[in-house]
C-alpha cells in the first residue's frame, strides 16, 4: 500500500512540472487557446503540447471543458445556496431529485448536521419555493439569496500562485 502511495506521488509530481503548470495556467486563464498559441507560450511545440494536454485529461488533472453562461442572461437572476438535512434514509432520493432538477446547478455532499449544499438559479423568488417544495418531503432545507460575488468561481492555484 505505502509502494502504491509512492507511485502515486512520483506520478502527481511529474504531472504537475514547471511546464504543465504553465499550461494549466495559461488553460486555466483562456481554455479556448489553440495549441500553436499554446506551444508559442510556452516555447515548446504544438505536439508537445497536445500530447502533454492529453496525458493531463487521461489522468483526470484536467476533468473537462465548460461553457459559463451567465444565469442572468438568461432570464435566472436569482440565486440561493440551500442547505439540506436529510430525513432517515433520503440520501439516495436527494441525490437523485438533484440530478433531475434543473434549477440545482451545484449539489455538494458536505459535513456537518447539513448533508448537501446546492447552489439553484431561477428566474424569481417564487421558483425557489418551488424548488424548495419538492426537497421538503426529504428533510429540512435552509437557504441563503447569493446578493453579489465579490469572487467569482476561479480554477485553483497552481505552482507560484499558491500563497
Amino acid at each position: 500500500m505505502e509502494a502504491e502511495a509512492a507511485d502515486d506521488l512520483r506520478i502527481e509530481k511529474s504531472l504537475l512540472d514547471e511546464l504543465n503548470v504553465r499550461l494549466l495556467t495559461e488553460l486555466s486563464a483562456d481554455p479556448r487557446l489553440r495549441t500553436t498559441e499554446l506551444a508559442r507560450r510556452l516555447g515548446v511545440s504544438a505536439p508537445t503540447v497536445r500530447e502533454r494536454v492529453a496525458r493531463l485529461e487521461e489522468s483526470g488533472v484536467i476533468r473537462g471543458y465548460r461553457l459559463e453562461v451567465d444565469p442572468a442572461a438568461v432570464g435566472l437572476p436569482v440565486a440561493a445556496w440551500v442547505r439540506l438535512r436529510p430525513g432517515p434514509g433520503q440520501i439516495p432520493r436527494i441525490i437523485d431529485l438533484a440530478e433531475r432538477t434543473p434549477e440545482v446547478v451545484e449539489c455538494h455532499r458536505i459535513s456537518g448536521e447539513d448533508c448537501f449544499l446546492m447552489r439553484v438559479q431561477v428566474s424569481a423568488i417564487a421558483g425557489l419555493e418551488d424548488v424548495l417544495d419538492k426537497f421538503l418531503v426529504h428533510g429540512q432545507t435552509t437557504s441563503s439569496f447569493i446578493v453579489s460575488t465579490p469572487v467569482p468561481p476561479r480554477s485553483v492555484a497552481l505552482g507560484s500562485q499558491r500563497a
